[in-house]
């Protein structure tokens, strides 16, 4: 191009002398150069800037996508806690699919058999409590009660009035609490679908996992993979298990002493109790504070029952049910809960201690050998 060159063009005219000359019928377009010096600064300043921008927009996105991925992860977490109870009925010569649907169908049996005994009681007990809270706000008021006392001591009415007036009302707090009621079923419906469809493909994703891992190190990662998968599916059923068990039991001794919204206050205790550590403390203090409703004595009796069923909990029925799958140390338990619901919140503190007892695997059979190695 630009034929003839002149010698204004200087290093330019140059450069297209030894280009004809490396041209050839061969190689019109010469052979290939060296490759550029991956330790010149501006190759290294380039490499960095991309990496930083790179690893910037997967965090942006990680962020984005933090309630979906919550959502995912609590699913997977679900499915490997009924992996057992599938696998169970494959081993009886069940194929996958109807051993899915089995777990499934009698999971939805149980939770629907169990709504529809708890509902009318629920409702029932709903509207005996907003009936009676006029009477509530009398004796709130009424110094010579004991409920007017500790109003009149820790100002309970203040703290429950402006927790409503800073909702923005009476229509604004039911609005909020619709859209929280609709935006909860919501991701209940999703980790469902969820659940179905990881528990239904789950020894693909166990094989693309295992895929991953360079072959020499493949059969030592499943042997530890399956352990971490049957610590968290032992985790899930222990732990469900323990919270059906708080539940009875405190409908049990709230029946026995006549302490009202029963019902309501044993699911209370179940739901909270499948949280590790704070779940059951949380659920003895309310018990403990309706108990107080009918006299001092049976609240004092109450926070006695609520004690012990801790006591015989932290002791005797995790230990039994979920300790032997897990093996975490007291300290490492508390710890995790802490930390998980720090950063995840009632989810983080669910699946705190199966994460850590993965951990912990890791840390013995591959950090420890290696350190001692050193």
């Amino acid at each position: 191009m630009g034929q003839p060159h002149s010698d204004d063009e200087g290093t330019v005219a140059e450069a297209e002398a030894e280009a004809a000359e490396i041209s050839t019928p061969e190689q019109p377009l010469g052979t290939v150069g060296k490759r550029l010096d991956r330790r010149s600064p501006f190759f290294v300043g380039m490499t960095a800037a991309a990496g930083v921008a790179v690893t910037y927009g997967l965090i942006q996105l990680l962020a984005g996508a933090a309630q979906i991925l919550i959502l995912v992860g609590l699913a997977l977490f679900l499915a490997i806690g009924l992996e057992p109870a599938v696998s169970w009925l494959v081993t009886r010569r069940f194929p996958r699919w109807l051993a899915v649907v089995t777990v499934f169908v009698v999971a939805f049996a149980a939770i629907g058999g169990f709504f529809a005994a708890a509902i009318p009681v629920i409702v029932e007990q709903t509207t005996a409590l907003v009936t009676k809270a006029p009477e509530y706000l009398r004796e709130a008021q009424d110094h010579n009660t004991l409920l007017g006392r500790l109003n009149e001591r820790f100002h309970l009415q203040q703290a429950i009035q402006s927790v409503a007036g800073s909702s923005g009302g009476l229509t604004s707090g039911v609005l909020g609490a619709g859209k929280a009621v609709f935006g909860v079923l919501t991701d209940a419906l999703i980790v469902v679908v969820l659940t179905i469809y990881f528990v239904a493909d789950l020894p693909r994703i166990r094989s693309t996992l295992y895929r991953l891992i360079p072959h020499s190190r493949r059969p030592r990662a499943i042997l530890i993979g399956d352990n971490i998968f049957a610590k968290v599916g032992g985790y899930v059923l222990g732990n469900l298990a323990v919270s059906v068990i708080a539940g009875v039991l405190t409908l049990t001794w709230l029946l026995i002493f006549g302490v009202p919204y029963a019902a309501l206050l044993a699911i209370a205790v179940a739901v909270l109790d499948l949280i590790p550590v704070v779940g059951s403390v949380i659920g003895g203090v309310l018990i403990s504070l309706v108990a107080l409703t009918v006299s001092l004595p049976v609240c004092l009796a109450t926070i006695g029952f609520a004690l012990v069923y801790r006591l015989a909990e932290d002791y005797l029925l995790v230990p039994k049910i979920i300790g032997t799958a897990l093996k975490v140390p007291a300290l490492v338990t508390v710890v995790a809960v802490l930390l998980g619901g720090a950063l995840l919140g009632v989810i983080g503190a669910l699946v705190a201690i199966p994460v850590a007892a993965a951990i912990l695997l890791l840390a013995q059979e591959v950090l420890y050998p290696r350190l001692d190695k050193a």
